[in-house]
């Protein structure tokens, strides 16, 4: 997908970029794949901010995704590719034979009339398909993987991400993960065969603050730029360095702090991500 640039009519417009949206093929029209979502704008339900630097940003409809993939065996043709405004990565409506209508996340090279179904085994691995992990071959890419059998794609679903089947042992499969980590995951859980498109997406310049007014994001103060009562880096004449390590608000190290609480789920884990 290619980056598209503007003609530098503004500072801000000089090193501005978007992606171009050529592949998008049709607008959302399936009404009951629609959902208004309320606006938290970071604040919980007594109002209190609880997520810093966040408001509602513009007005959006969320899209209904099939991220369990569960119509066994029943065939469906990409009808159109759309844009979702709640994720970097396109999105397709999908038509079953049974007269049903789904979204899903859009692999790479996936375009309008291509055939794909879900089955727990003997599909081609094709882009699009969904199997489980135990059935697809060693070395291939996958996304959409679930980390419970029957709970939903939860890995790999931003653009451009997937992870690599890269063995099995028993009843897992071990999987190399978007950030290097290796882990096991159970065989029978689901994940579509491919990559997540709109790979370029990382390479966007968002070029104005305005822009990210309306993802939703706040401007941020340095907290060198405080008093000492708001922050531990605040005060001091002029400006100066903060003494010590960079902390958040509230002291936490801001740098190779590792807040990763422990999880049950921690004994999958083969190897950890490279930093």
């Amino acid at each position: 997908m290619a980056i598209k640039t503007y003609k530098p009519t503004t500072p801000s417009r000089r090193y501005m970029t978007n992606l171009d949206s050529g592949d998008i093929t049709a607008k959302a029209s399936v009404r009951s794949l629609l959902v208004k979502l309320p606006a938290t704008a970071g604040r919980n339900s007594n109002g209190r901010i609880t997520s810093r630097h966040r408001e509602a940003g513009a007005k959006k409809l969320y899209r209904i995704i099939d991220f369990k993939r569960n119509k066994f065996g029943i065939e469906g043709t990409v009808a159109t590719v759309e844009y979702d405004p709640y994720r970097n990565c396109r999105i397709c409506l999908i038509n079953y034979v049974d007269g049903e209508k789904r979204y899903i996340i859009q692999p790479k090279g996936l375009v309008v009339g291509e055939k794909i179904m879900s089955a727990e085994a003997g599909l081609d691995i094709k882009t699009g398909n969904a199997m489980k992990l135990k059935s697809i071959p060693v070395g291939t890419l996958v996304h959409n993987i679930e980390l419970n059998p029957g709970q939903g794609g939860k890995i790999a679903r931003s653009a451009g991400g997937y992870a690599q089947i890269m063995g099995r042992d028993g009843k897992y499969v071990s999987l190399r993960m978007p950030s290097s980590e290796m882990r096991y995951v159970l065989g029978e859980c689901l994940a579509t065969i491919g990559t997540v498109g709109n790979e370029d997406f990382s390479n966007i310049v968002i070029g104005k603050a305005g822009r990210n007014r309306h993802i939703g994001i706040r401007p941020q103060t340095r907290g060198s730029a405080m008093n000492p009562v708001d922050h531990p880096h605040g005060g001091g004449e002029g400006k100066t360095g903060s003494s010590g390590h960079p902390v958040s608000p509230w002291g936490t190290p801001a740098k190779g702090f590792k807040t990763r609480k422990k999880k049950a789920s921690d004994k999958l884990i083969i190897a950890k991500r490279k930093k």
